[in-house]
């Protein structure tokens, strides 16, 4: 048995789930809606306030569906409750980012002739706590994720002088140069 599908979802207060016949699973809650299409061979119960998810047998494509779908599931659960937010942070002179139009515009100088200037999706807003921090926040763990990624890939940290945009907790292994090689 999946040592992640097996575990039941618990559904905290204020917090909707419904599940169509063809497997639709929506989540309402306090900062949103989200739905997620489930493949037909795994089943989603709603049991009180905790969902199961279970598979038919032991074929290797239902072992793998079984903790895909109970971890996207949790992960809906927690983010129309709690949401989910990414923070990146800028290493070097002159780098900065500002947060325009209530969180809906992230405005990017990171040394180019012109200012990066990035629209956020449906359900995703910009904070810039600091000017050389960016809080990525929204609803959905995938869409935060990949927008901070996007950003990331704008200016990479290069591995001489850790320069570029990087992720919070991200360690960047620093390389000596030429003057090392002696």
């Amino acid at each position: 048995m999946s040592r992640i599908g097996r575990l039941p979802i618990a559904v905290p207060a204020g917090v909707t789930v419904t599940i169509d016949e063809n497997n639709l699973v929506t989540v309402k809650g306090p900062k949103g809606t989200l739905t997620q299409q489930v493949n037909k061979n795994i089943t989603v119960k709603q049991e009180g306030a905790e969902i199961l998810v279970t598979r038919p047998d032991d074929k290797k494509e239902n072992r793998a569906m079984h903790g895909l779908y109970r971890a996207l599931i949790a992960n809906m659960v927690k983010g129309v409750t709690e949401g989910f937010a990414v923070t990146l942070e800028m290493v070097g002179t002159g780098y900065r980012a500002a947060a325009e139009e209530n969180g809906k515009k992230l405005n990017i100088n990171i040394g180019f002739s012109h200012p990066v200037i990035i629209d956020a999706p449906e359900n995703i807003t910009f904070e810039t706590p600091v000017q050389t921090k960016m809080v990525i926040k929204g609803i959905d763990k995938q869409q935060v994720g990949n927008l901070a990624a996007d950003i990331r890939a704008i200016r990479k940290p290069e591995p001489y002088l850790g320069k570029g945009i990087k992720y919070e907790n991200e360690v960047i292994r620093r390389k000596e140069g030429k003057s090392g090689k002696k």
